[in-house]
């Protein structure tokens, strides 16, 4: 293992010179690893903003139509701490391959779905091959680039990949439904999905499968981790709609969760070969790398959830508009991106995260003053703030998260990782959807109480406009309209100042690490 230094030795750069062979096959592998997972961080929200046309397309009700994301979301959610022990059977080749090419062909069967039931089937197949991929394309950048130096751009490159991809799906969502029908968001996925799956079984041979682990998988740890993870997954989703544990499904759920999390941890820590291992957590820049990714992610799930859905009620912006006002974002992770792998050659990461976790609470404090009015105008600069905040914030975290860590052990870590990002998103909805039900109740009695002919200001608005009719109080019709129109600024408001203060919580997280010093070696190389 490394150890910590008193000071940071970072790799200088080195005249550029044409890229050997292998270099070439090592960057054209990892372009279509990082594209595959793309499409599957896309597919998480790209039918954020067509629910409605697959309503009607399917004839689903409101309660079955929230199942066409949550699917995706449970099935991903476990598969992803699997694929650390599944590429170690399979090797990354198979195991991405085969996880592309299953991505691809449920993606066909989500387009052609003739029924609700059928589509949440379907979609749950997406999500548990697509989870695979976002990890192992993580891993396998460690393989295909063991110099520190030579793997700062394509850190960069799964950076903007993990950052982006969430942003633009509600986008190109509304775009792709706006310009055709809800069947092209899975339809698009046809071509570009066998066309990764081609370039991946040419190009990766980064290790060998190991079949002898068939004989020693876990069967009981894998059964105990599905019902914990899906579960929880489960009750994130669900418990802010149905008021938490005042529901009977949810606190049964809540029970299976715990009774099943138990059981995985002490499967997990007693087994000889156990299904994920907890291991990598010793570390203390995995530990606190983890902790930054979940508050992040937090913050950047909530607020992509949160914003289109104050523009379309409150502004009733269409879809494109929508995705106008987003794209903010996005374009300033692309603009922050280069200059985030320069910083990085030069300074020190611990504090380049806490300057990008900070960018990320400036962005998100100069949005928690929302108006009837509030647009394209007054979001683009806490966006772009937000965006490359993001950015430099997450190439960093990264970075840090397993850079000290043993080769062995980085498919497992990666898993590890990826699954603490998924988590936090689950996190942050559930606390957004929580404080909408909550604070929405208090703003409404507290605004309706303001509603008394008593008060000078009301009497004051009915004369103006026309005086009390017994048949037909207009007056005070359009006033409680104004109401509940100020209620809900009000209640997005008050997620947006969580969504800040958990931003606040994320800028020291990295600092709790120690300097290390960067060499040519591989990550942890003993």
């Amino acid at each position: 293992m490394s150890t910590p230094a008193e000071s940071v030795s970072l790799p200088q750069e080195e005249p550029r010179s044409a890229l050997t062979p292998e270099e070439r096959r090592a960057w054209f592998g990892f372009i279509a690893m990082s594209f595959g997972a793309f499409m599957a961080f896309l597919d998480i929200q790209i039918v954020a903003s067509s629910l409605n046309q697959i309503q009607a397309g399917l004839s689903a009700t409101a309660t079955e139509l929230g199942w066409v994301q949550s699917a995706y979301l449970i099935a991903e959610v476990i598969a992803i701490p699997l694929s650390g022990y599944l590429t170690r059977l399979m090797s990354t080749r198979i195991y991405y391959t085969v996880s592309v090419l299953g991505f691809t062909l449920a993606s066909a069967l989500c387009a052609t779905a003739w029924s609700i039931e059928s589509m949440i089937l379907f979609r749950a197949l997406q999500g548990f091959l697509g989870g695979g991929m976002i990890p192992c394309s993580f891993a396998a950048m460690y393989a295909l680039f063991p110099s520190p130096k030579k793997r700062l751009v394509p850190q960069v490159v799964a950076g903007i990949t993990m950052s982006t991809a969430p942003v633009l799906g509600p986008i190109v969502g509304g775009w792709i439904t706006d310009a055709t029908s809800w069947h092209w968001l899975f339809l698009i996925n046809l071509l570009p999905g066998l066309l990764v799956a081609l370039l991946v079984w040419q190009l990766v041979r980064i290790d060998r499968p190991d079949w002898a682990l068939w004989r020693s998988i876990d069967l009981r740890g894998s059964c105990y981790m599905a019902l914990f993870l899906g579960s929880m997954q489960w009750v994130l989703e669900e418990g802010p709609g149905h008021n938490w544990l005042d529901d009977g499904t949810i606190t049964t759920w809540a029970t299976v969760c715990v009774v099943s999390g138990l059981l995985f941890f002490h499967r997990v820590t007693t087994h000889d070969n156990p299904i994920v291992s907890l291991r990598p957590f010793r570390d203390r820049h995995f530990l606190w790398a983890n902790i930054a990714a979940l508050l992040l992610s937090i913050a950047l799930f909530a607020t992509n959830y949160i914003v289109p859905v104050f523009l379309g009620q409150i502004r009733d912006f269409t879809s494109q508009q929508i995705g106008n006002t987003l794209m903010i974002g996005g374009i300033s992770m692309f603009m922050a991106a280069p200059f985030a792998a320069r910083l990085t050659r030069r300074y020190d990461m611990r504090l380049l995260f806490a300057i990008g976790a900070l960018l990320v609470a400036i962005g998100s404090w100069m949005m928690t003053d929302l108006t009837a009015d509030t647009g394209f105008a007054e979001l683009a600069l806490p966006q772009f703030l937000r965006g490359a905040g993001f950015m430099l914030a997450l190439v960093c975290c990264s970075t840090l998260s397993l850079c000290t860590l043993p080769m062995n052990e980085l498919k497992n870590a990666s898993a590890m990782y990826s699954l603490m990002r998924n988590l936090g998103g689950a996190l942050g909805l559930a606390s957004i959807n929580t404080i909408i039900f909550w604070r929405r109740a208090v703003h409404e009695q507290n605004l309706t109480e303001s509603l008394s002919l008593s008060r000078a200001p009301v009497r004051d608005f009915v004369v103006e406009h026309g005086g009390w009719s017994r048949e037909l109080p207009m007056p005070l019709v359009e006033l409680s309209m104004r109401i509940e129109r100020q209620v809900s600024v009000l209640t997005y408001n008050d997620a947006l100042i969580l969504i800040a203060w958990v931003s606040c919580l994320a800028v020291p997280m990295l600092l709790f690490t120690s300097r290390y010093r960067l060499t040519e070696n591989p990550a942890g190389a003993e």
